[in-house]
């Protein structure tokens, strides 16, 4: 057992004892194992940053053995961020739940760290049929804490969520199934690469093309991708705060790393093929998502909205097939996670202060909470991508990259750019600005100390993904370089 089977271990083991807790014994176990774990997961940084384009922490053992599904993990250059990101946001997740939740407590706790379970198992999977296993598993906890723990259309959103997620995992599993039969008897994700790779497995063109929609498909729900996206704002509404930022920060990402993952590799013909629909969808949603985030009166579905724009990036980066493109994609997939998280922090800690989520019921708020409102400018110029912060690294080699293949392709996606500063600081100049509104006034408070603790290392890594760069870079653009090397196949290039 090495330390990324470790990593993987300890949520599934905290989960099971802190069910079995009560009150605060339960939620100090909960936030204490979760801080074990991150420091636990520091540990796979320094080897996988020394060989990024390898899998390290590799395990392979026989799990069952008909079907023949293995224990197949490890991670490299690209996972191993989203595993940080993952064990980083867990505790931050529960922290910022320690006041708000008052009912279920050591479920609600129990859940946060299943969800951390999956996850990680998402990102580390190297066998198909284990992929899809943590891929469902994802799904429960989610669905529990939207349903449970949500406010007043939680059933609703949560039933939504379920049904657009299962839609799209069930093409997956079928898809799977036949990957299976067609390679000889295995789900190994490494094997069937080489055998696609020597020759031993060949997918016929319209074979191909099916495949890839499948998985596709089960990955651009999860993004979401226009027009797949309808679930996302009624589940980012409805789920309680800590719910919001692991779904924007982390479930959201399941998608896009999937695509770069399994599609790409496994199906270059075919994601090649359809790179232009797709860039039209990735555009239309980057567009389409600015521009209904700019009317919306409700500060949890503006958020929402800017997300869909966000990840359209990362979805046009992923299939301009350019090493900038794909580098910034992945670099988006980190920032957004940190920036949107952060968002969905503050826009929680408003709500907890005054029960309103809609924008016309603040105003001056800066008057009466000068570092909440600090903060919230901070993360607001991070999401609107301005230079020496987060967002501004991803967009901007998104956009070299898409600029490199079709001018136009940057043109229009730059639009969403413009956009996302419109609707970010219009939020902020009718929440924060002007007369100090009776509500704001006698319920909204500045900034606690455990709130502090919970915004000091969001902000932390907004500026230093901004600045300092090559921490990330490096090992990001040398997976996806092993990565492109495995795409650029004989029949794109045909095709070019």
């Amino acid at each position: 057992m090495n330390l990324l089977d470790i990593t993987l271990i300890l949520p599934l083991a905290a989960f099971a004892l802190v069910l079995f807790l009560s009150g605060d014994a339960a939620k100090k176990a909960a936030i204490g194992f979760a801080l074990i774990i991150f420091l636990v997961s520091l540990g796979l940084l320094g080897p996988t940053l020394a060989a990024p384009a390898a899998m390290n922490f590799e395990s392979n053992v026989a799990w069952i053995d008909s079907p023949a599904i293995r224990y197949h993990t490890g991670i490299d250059g690209v996972s191993i961020w989203l595993i940080l990101l993952t064990t980083l946001l867990t505790p931050i997740s529960m922290l910022i739940s320690w006041n708000y939740i008052k009912e279920r407590v050591p479920q609600f706790y129990a859940y946060l760290l299943l969800l951390e379970f999956g996850l990680i198992g998402v990102f580390m999977s190297l066998d198909l049929f284990l992929f899809y296993v943590f891929w469902e598993v994802c799904l429960v906890p989610m669905f529990l804490l939207i349903g449970i723990y949500g406010h007043d259309r939680r059933i609703y959103a949560a039933v939504k969520f379920f049904l657009y997620t299962m839609a799209g995992s069930v093409l997956m599993l079928v898809a799977i199934v036949y990957i299976y039969g067609k390679a000889g008897g295995t789900f190994d994700y490494i094997q069937i690469l080489a055998k696609l790779h020597n020759g031993q497995l060949h997918f016929e063109p319209a074979e191909q093309m099916w495949l890839f929609l499948a998985f596709f498909i089960a990955f651009a729900i999860k993004v979401p991708l226009f027009p797949l996206h309808t679930w996302l704002p009624d589940a980012h509404v409805e789920a309680p705060t800590a719910g919001s930022v692991m779904l924007a920060a982390l479930m959201l990402k399941m998608g896009t790393y999937g695509i770069l993952r399994f599609c790409l590799p496994m199906f270059p013909q075919a994601a090649y093929n359809a790179r232009i629909p797709i860039i039209t969808l990735a555009i239309i949603g980057i567009i389409y998502g600015a521009l209904v985030a700019l009317v919306q009166p409700n500060m949890k579905k503006l958020v929402a909205y800017s997300s869909v724009s966000h990840l359209g990036f990362v979805v046009l980066g992923l299939f301009t097939f350019d090493q900038a493109g794909v580098d910034g994609a992945v670099y988006q997939m980190i920032a957004h996670g940190v920036s949107t998280g952060a968002l969905f922090m503050l826009v929680g800690f408003l709500y907890e202060r005054n029960h309103s989520l809609e924008i016309k019921d603040y105003g001056g708020v800066a008057t009466c909470a000068p570092y909440l409102s600090t903060v919230f400018l901070i993360t607001t110029l991070a999401s609107v991508g301005m230079p020496l912060l987060n967002n501004f690294v991803g967009e901007f080699l998104v956009l070299q990259g898409a600029a490199r293949v079709n001018i136009w392709w940057a043109v229009f996606a730059g639009l969403g750019v413009i956009l996302s500063a419109c609707y970010m600081l219009w939020l902020y100049q009718r929440a924060f600005f002007g007369p100090v509104s009776h509500e704001v006034e006698h319920h909204v408070t500045d900034l606690t100390s455990r709130e502090w603790v919970t915004l000091i290392p969001m902000i932390a890594l907004m500026v230093w993904m901004g600045i300092y760069t090559q921490t990330f870079l490096p090992s990001i653009s040398a997976s996806n370089t092993h990565m492109l090397g495995q795409v650029q196949s004989k029949e794109i290039a045909n095709a070019r």
